[in-house]
This record gives structure tokens, sequence and C-alpha cells, in this order.
């Protein structure tokens, strides 16, 4: 079977965590840091604070922001549920913000016509997480307008995005949000194995964020109640978390970063192709924003019934059947059950889930052939009746 997503791991990337293995630290060692120090050059950031996935990486994010019972968080309903989990770990309560039919991204207009009512209802967000659907940011400047005229902080959810760009300048690099997050998981652009990362340019966020990731201990002078009395002394100053990465998955990162443009060059590249040799097909192919360039985490398709393709899932099923690993991103958060007993209802959102009743997201990883890539498009065609 062809996959939807696929990790790329070299002989370089073994022999990195092979060093680690044969070394003093297996973790909280010296990797940390110099992985730490890629990620945020990479992406243009002061920070970056390394943790053992992007979940808690949102996690401690909002809590370095200080979110808590009786705030509000907004996000996306067309995302994984990590993106609204991590305001539920906090306490508080959790909203969402309909997506643009085009992108699938927060729509900043509808963010600005959610933001009227609650400002009138007394009800604004303490935080909104947009989040860059398959790779593509969303329209940042737009939605930082909008936390400065509203009040709320911004936690960009980049956990497909890493080696994206905006604006001319990477994603990452929080000109227009407080923290940025990102994933490392192995069908994610670069991968950990398992792993994610909180960037920042803000040295305070930065200090709470490596708290957090660490039961809320310090063992800085600077941040502590008492006076150290030996050079083993530490103090936990906050509730925090174990959400450290270990220096195995560090390195194994490191040595990724060292790819990564050129993972989202082929990437882009199979996208283009695929824009090729789609076009003639009953489907809208992903969309564009013509500041932004994306890291293309997925490529995204919509079976367009009313043009004479088949049901969404007959062309999954086909598919399937040929060997073809797509899959479907995502299933609407605010139709789980567990949110759906906090009373949400389906039809809330309806751009969020007409994009899931036709979303299909087909194979894209760097390791894709050309020839695999026309596999692909060759069943597809099958399964179109074309």
């Amino acid at each position: 079977m062809i996959p939807y997503g696929r990790q790329d791991v070299t002989e370089a990337d073994i022999a990195a965590v092979s060093a680690v293995l044969r070394s003093d630290f297996l973790t909280q060692g010296p990797e940390i840091p110099r992985f730490e120090a890629a990620l945020a050059a990479a992406c243009g950031a002061k920070h970056a604070v390394a943790v053992n996935s992007a979940t808690s990486a949102l996690h401690i994010a909002c809590l370095a922001l200080g979110l808590g019972p009786g705030d509000l968080l907004w996000t996306s309903p067309n995302t994984f549920v990590a993106s609204a989990n991590c305001g539920r770990y906090c306490g508080a309560d959790v909203d969402f913000v309909d997506v643009e039919p085009t992108t699938g991204n927060m729509s900043a207009a509808a963010l600005e016509a959610k933001l009227v009512d609650a400002e009138r209802a007394g009800r604004l967000p303490k935080i909104v997480v947009p989040v860059h659907f398959a790779g593509l940011s969303c329209d940042m400047a737009a939605i930082h307008a909008l936390g400065q005229r509203y009040g709320f902080r911004i936690i960009e959810d980049a956990s497909h995005a890493v080696g994206g760009r905006y604006r001319d300048e990477p994603v990452g690099n929080c000109r227009h949000s407080d923290i940025t997050v990102l994933s490392f998981h192995p069908v994610k652009i670069v991968t950990t194995a398992e792993g994610g990362a909180a960037l920042t340019q803000d040295d305070t966020l930065a200090k709470a964020l490596e708290r957090l990731r660490t039961h809320g201990i310090t063992r800085d002078p600077a941040q502590m109640v008492g006076e150290p009395d030996g050079p083993w002394y530490y103090e936990q100053i906050e509730l925090g978390y174990n959400y450290r990465l270990t220096d195995l998955h560090a390195a194994l990162g490191r040595s990724q970063l060292d790819r990564l443009g050129e993972y989202v060059a082929r990437r882009a590249e199979l996208a283009e192709r695929y824009d090729a040799l789609l076009g003639d097909l009953p489907l809208t192919l992903p969309g564009r924003r013509a500041d932004t360039s994306s890291a293309w985490h997925l490529y995204v398709v919509r079976v367009d019934e009313p043009a004479g393709a088949p049901p969404r899932r007959t062309v999954f099923d086909r598919l399937r059947a040929a060997g073809i690993g797509v899959n479907v991103h995502y299933i609407p958060v605010h139709w789980q059950p567990y949110y759906q007993a906090l009373g949400f209802r389906r039809g809330q959102f309806p751009q969020a889930e007409a994009h899931y009743a036709e979303a299909i997201s087909l194979p894209l990883f760097p390791l894709l052939t050309d020839e695999r890539q026309d596999e692909v498009v060759a069943a597809l065609r099958r399964a179109l009746g074309r």
C-alpha cells in the first residue's frame, strides 16, 4: 500500500541517534539545547522549547499564557482534537471558529463576526488557536490585528507547517502570535519519532515554558523564592508536567532539520504534479494564498459530487482497495462525543462540516516517486469513473 504519509530516516539520522546511545546522556543532555537552537534558527524565533509532543506544547503554551477556569479558548473545528483539548486541560471553555472553504483554515472574517457578537455578550476569548491546516499558514496578520483590537492572545498551531512561509518569512517566527507550536510526528515534515516544540520571541514566556515541561521546577536562582543552599538546589515554583524530550529524539530531529528545505521542496514539487495531473477531474484541489508558501504536510482534495463524482465514501473505498492508503482530515472536533456532551451540535460550523464531507488526503511524502504518484493518480481516475 502507498501510505498517505511516511518518514524518511537516513543513515545520517541513525548515526546521530547511535552517537547518543554511546554517550553519557540519554536525556536532559546536550542534544536538547542543540536541537532547540537549530529549530529556533530555522524558524526565525528567539526561543524554542522542545517537548515530547505537540499536544504537550499546546498545553504548556496555554498555561504560560495564563489560561484557566472561567476563560475561553477558540480554535478551528477542522483540526485534530488536541488543538481544542489543550484548553480543556486548563479548565477553560472551548469554542470554534468556522473555516475558509478554499483552504480549510480558520476564517478571519468568521473570527471577526464571532468577536463582535462575543464582545456584545461580554464573553471574549482569552486565547485563539489558529491551525495551519495541511501546512498552509492562516492569514495571521488579519488574526493578529483582531487580537490587538479585542485583547486575546494567539497560539499558532503550526503542527503541519514547519518549513512553510507567510509573507516571505518562516512560519514559527511568532511575528503575529505569542507562541507557535510544531509537531514532529513521523508523518509530519521532519520527525523526532514523537515530539513537539513551542517557539516564542518572549523571554518570560520561554522561561515559563521551560519550567512547565519539567514539573514547574527551576534551577535558576533569579526565579527562586528562597536562597539556594547548595549546587543541588532547585525549587518547584508552579505545577508543571514531565513533558521532556529525550536526547535520542532531539538528535534525530536535529539531523532531520538538515534536510528541512529539501523535504519541503519535494513536497511542493509533488503538489504541483498533483495540480497538473488532477485538474480535469471532478475534484476541488487545495486552495492557495498568494502571500503564503505551504509546507505541504497534506494534499487534500474534495470530491465534487455535483460535478459528477461518486460519493466520497465510494471513492475512498475504491482507493483503499487499490492499495492507496488515503485518509481523511479531519472529523470536525465539535462532532466528537466528548464535545457533543458539552453542548455542541452538528450544523454549527457548516464550512468545516462541508469540508469533512468531501475531503480525501492523497499520499504525499518526500520518498514518493513520480512513478508511484502516477499510480495514485491512475487509481483515483478509476475510482472517479474516469
